[in-house]
């Protein structure tokens, strides 16, 4: 298939792209930079120019293609603060797909989450889907996004929404351990909030491309897919093994200064969003089978930042 992919320079989107290719299929990848083309044009990847905002872009490529990958999202948006701007990005540019693949029955894959799903309950493919109402906010506008895109099934979209853990974790991550390493290495401590028991899913990002090709090769119209490898590590694990590599002590924190500590992070870092794959993994024969995040980051790559 010739897969058009947005964000394919990206840290998930460079493990995608060499999956594609070892599969056998041709890909055209989204490029905003110089450095970003120069990357993909090395990957053996067909290059087009432009930006999630360059709608008229996006419909002619997707027409042009076989299969669609949304992996871009606007990253910089959220770590500003603003989440809201992000998702109305995301959201215009999966209408904008709509508009093309609509009666063709191609794949048509969007990056969605787990976080938030639920709290203190493990979480399978079948939550998130209860309705959401008309000018949602924040991540909820987002699972308003990834809802939209299922509901393409019916107009004749084989249309998938991949959920991915907070933490896709790998060697060269910029995401959120490294934030969360780097505010350790600024401030002395190793913080965790309250008891540290809450838990967050993580997957190394070469077994999340390995589903995306299983995804776009085999996935039914309508699937809600979870990349989920550790269902849930605890955060205070996650400080500890942090505090030893910097050599800082780890420790508990309240709420109150978790917003000093971690600022647009700290809400995040409170939710207990365990998730399972067993759906997913049922579906499509999808079995990790690379480390987890505590075994990754004892490696100590990322810690040579």
């Amino acid at each position: 298939m010739r897969v058009f992919v947005t964000g394919a320079s990206g840290w998930i989107g460079s493990a995608v792209v060499p999956e594609l290719i070892d599969g056998g299929h041709q890909v055209v990848g989204l490029a905003r930079s110089d450095a970003s083309a120069a990357a993909l044009t090395a990957a053996g990847v067909e290059v087009q120019s432009g930006t999630l905002d360059d709608l008229d872009t996006l419909r002619d490529v997707a027409e042009k293609s076989d299969a669609v990958i949304h992996l871009a999202f606007k990253h910089d948006l959220v770590y500003s603060g603003d989440f809201q701007g992000a998702a109305e990005a995301d959201r215009r540019a999966i209408e904008a797909f709509a508009e093309v693949l609509a009666g063709t029955d191609r794949p048509f894959l969007i990056a969605s989450g787990t976080l938030g799903l639920t709290q203190g309950v493990l979480a399978t493919e079948a939550a998130g889907h209860q309705p959401i109402p008309a000018g949602a906010t924040g991540p909820t506008a987002r699972r308003a996004n990834a809802e939209f895109t299922l509901s393409l099934a019916a107009k004749g979209v084989r249309a998938s929404v991949v959920r991915l853990p907070p933490t896709v974790h790998g060697d060269g991550d910029n995401g959120f351990m490294t934030r969360i390493i780097g505010t350790a290495r600024n401030t002395g401590v190793s913080a965790y909030i309250g008891d540290g028991t809450n838990r967050w899913p993580a997957t190394h990002r070469l077994d999340v491309a390995h589903l995306f090709r299983l995804a776009v090769e085999n996935a039914p119209a309508g699937s809600t897919l979870h990349a989920i490898a550790d269902e849930g590590v605890p955060l205070k694990q996650i400080a500890e093994v942090i505090g030893r590599h910097l050599d800082v002590r780890a420790a508990s924190i309240s709420t109150e200064e978790a917003d000093e500590q971690f600022g647009v992070l700290a809400h995040l870092l409170e939710l207990d969003s365990p998730a399972s794959s067993a759906l997913t993994r049922d579906l499509l024969g999808w079995l990790p089978t690379h480390q987890g995040l505590i075994a990754d980051l004892e490696e100590g790559h990322y810690f040579d930042r």
